[in-house]
């Protein structure tokens, strides 16, 4: 490194490498760096052109089946570059609340504060999963609505994948035994608009669509853990009863001039108007949700 010799490992083995190229790009030139992992160095590039053309040549011909072909090339771009940054931001997380809180066997123990830190309520949860993240180079952890949002382009290209985004949300080693569903890592406990239902509903719908037969095991799942949630933000945020709801950032992000999720420096409680919006669409998601399963069934 930076010709330190005794920076590298004298056994010249590890876990990690990085490739550092310096190049100088002039105005209107292109510069083609080819990189492929392999087991030897030995012939390495000798099919590569003849690889990379055909997993392009493939990547067309699926995007084919996806895309629109009435849409001008420009918006097929789009789409499918849209489509190419979901693909891309999947990522491997592991959060283990219990092992974070007990420290490493082993180690020094974590400091007592860590005990009654943030997601120290959350011990249950196990977070070992290929999740899709806002952005896994600058945002890598999943947020549970902007999940719900991503899953309705994903369906498009890989409904499975979708669908297993949406249950494994709802399983009982990520949400809550109390019901609620992990908002994102700095404070699984904070509240987002409760678009899990609609987003679940939607995947349904586009993949019925495209496959002409619903997956009604997928909606079952999801529905009985749902009723769960609901019954979550029913009892915690309308506390009087009165189907107001309060507290939590419910449309206008975490942007505002008090934190809504906290008590207000004067003591009280803001209704939201928003928040009591966002559970009349919770409500009516969940009851197109019952309709469809009641539809043809044998009970």
């Amino acid at each position: 490194m930076r010709g330190a010799k005794e920076a590298v490992n004298p056994e010249h083995t590890g876990t990690k490498a990085a490739a550092h190229y310096k190049l100088t790009v002039g105005a209107g030139e292109t510069v083609v760096v080819r990189l492929r992992l392999a087991d030897s160095g030995k012939n390495a590039f000798a099919s590569f052109d003849k690889t990379f053309a055909l997993r392009q040549r493939e990547a067309d011909e699926f995007y084919a089946t996806v895309i629109p072909q009435h849409l001008s090339p420009d918006a097929q771009n789009v789409m499918r570059q849209g489509f190419a940054g979901m693909l891309w931001s999947k990522q491997f997380y592991h959060y283990v609340i219990k092992d974070w809180l007990q420290g490493d066997p082993g180690n020094p123990s974590p400091p007592q504060e860590r005990r009654k830190g943030r997601n120290h309520e959350w011990t249950h949860l196990y977070n070992a999963d290929v999740i899709s993240m806002p952005d896994k180079w600058e945002y890598p952890w999943y947020a549970a609505w902007d999940l719900a949002f991503h899953c309705i382009p994903l369906a498009l290209v890989d409904p499975d994948f979708a669908k297993e985004q949406l249950i494994v949300m709802l399983r009982e080693w990520y949400m809550h035994p109390n019901g609620q569903i992990p908002a994102y890592e700095w404070a699984f406990g904070d509240v987002n608009p409760p678009v899990h239902a609609w987003a679940a509903w939607r995947v349904y719908k586009i993949d019925k669509k495209r496959k002409g037969k619903g997956d009604r095991v997928f909606l079952q799942r999801v529905f009985h853990k749902l009723m769960l949630n609901f019954t979550w933000w029913v009892n915690r945020k309308d506390a009087d009863g009165m189907n107001i709801f309060q507290g939590g950032f419910l449309g206008l992000d975490n942007i505002g001039v008090f934190d809504r999720s906290a008590p207000l420096p004067t003591g009280g409680y803001i209704e939201q108007s928003d928040g009591t919006s966002w559970m009349a669409m919770y409500t009516l998601n969940l009851l197109a949700i019952a309709l469809e399963l009641a539809k043809d069934d044998p009970a």
